[in-house]
């Protein structure tokens, strides 16, 4: 089994990737507060009602 992802400990099958809830958490909140980014085009929006996206309504 991989290293977990955030401590580098060894993986438990119960939390896998992760060894422990702990880390499980902690990769949760880095999710949730905007710490993990994933990549687009500068100036991408999924918004739709920006000015120039198709309004649906």
């Amino acid at each position: 089994m991989s290293p977990c992802p955030i401590c580098s400990k060894p993986a438990e099958a119960d939390y896998r990737p992760f060894c422990s809830k702990r880390c499980a958490d902690v990769d949760l909140q880095r999710w949730l507060t905007g710490g993990y980014v994933i990549p687009g085009l500068e100036g991408e929006t999924d918004d739709a009602s920006e000015p120039g996206g198709e309004n649906t309504d």
